[in-house]
């Protein structure tokens, strides 16, 4: 195998014509790699990948090609995978309002060119799911909102409009189920690539702890902020220390690493049904 790339979280190792996604334990906030990881976090992430690919089967396509065909010392935390030619946009549904998505529209009335009601506040659940993508930055540096203009220019309208509608599909069929169990999708992002055959298939990770935002239904209440799932927990612990949000990023402490895992695990076991040992 050769190592291709080594992300934030994930490695992508070449395997002949497959490639070997694999989870690692790292975590970021704000685009910036924390010094300490979160134990089992890649377990969980690949495993509630998985099962929320196996769940959106039939609405679109994915990269999985087999979860136990990898190198036995990424058991557990790998995906073979097809290769895909990444489209180059970040794909954000939002149904509920907040983080960066509230910021903007507090400042301008509108989330990614998309205009919304007035008089919404933290967590207001939106009149229906909007598609709010976002650049792909470099390593280092951070992701920023763009319109849906922005990502016609980029890859042409019938390809951005195929983008939309597979994200907020995927968000609608997703919020549905998790609603199912208790809990409550505020938004997502998914990424999307060109197989060989030029088929548009869902890739990385999917619904998970990283790239949404879950809260518990049985609390929400809008004009306050939400007891999370994911790594939001994590990122107002290190904002009310005063981080700038640029790296180095500060050491987390074993109290907030095992309140974070706790949180991944809990939320893992109500949406799948299954249990983690």
């Amino acid at each position: 195998m050769e190592l291709l790339h080594s992300g934030k979280v994930r490695d992508v190792y070449a395997d002949g014509d497959d490639l070997i996604l694999v989870a690692s334990d790292r975590i970021s906030i704000y685009d910036v790699v924390l010094p300490t990881p979160i134990p089992d976090k890649g377990k969980l992430l690949t495993a509630l990948s998985l099962w929320w690919f196996g769940q959106l089967s039939d609405l679109v396509p994915n990269h999985v090609i087999s979860a136990t065909d990898v190198p036995a010392e990424f058991a557990g935390r790998a995906i073979r995978c097809r290769r895909l030619e990444m489209l180059p946009v970040e794909c954000v549904a939002r149904g509920y309002l907040t983080g960066g998505g509230l910021r903007e529209y507090e400042r301008t009335g509108a989330v990614s060119g998309v205009p919304l009601p007035r008089g919404l506040v933290e967590a207001s659940i939106l009149p229906e799911p909007i598609f709010t993508p976002s650049t792909k930055a470099p390593a280092g540096e951070h992701d920023e909102p763009i319109t849906y203009a922005d990502v016609v220019a980029e890859v042409g309208e019938s390809v951005a409009e195929r983008l939309r509608q597979i994200t907020v599909d995927v968000y609608r069929r997703g919020a549905e189920i998790a609603a199912e169990r208790g809990i409550l999708i505020a938004d997502t992002k998914l990424e999307l690539g060109w197989a060989p055959d030029g088929s548009l298939l869902l890739g990385d990770e999917l619904l998970t702890s990283d790239s949404s935002r879950f809260w518990p239904a049985e609390s929400y209440q809008p004009g306050r902020v939400q007891f999370s799932y994911d790594k939001q927990y994590v990122r107002d612990w290190a904002t009310s220390g005063g981080w700038n949000k640029q790296a180095p990023a500060p050491e987390v402490p074993i109290e907030v690493v095992e309140a974070t895992r706790a949180r991944y695990v809990e939320v893992y076991e109500k949406l799948t049904g299954n249990s983690w040992d």
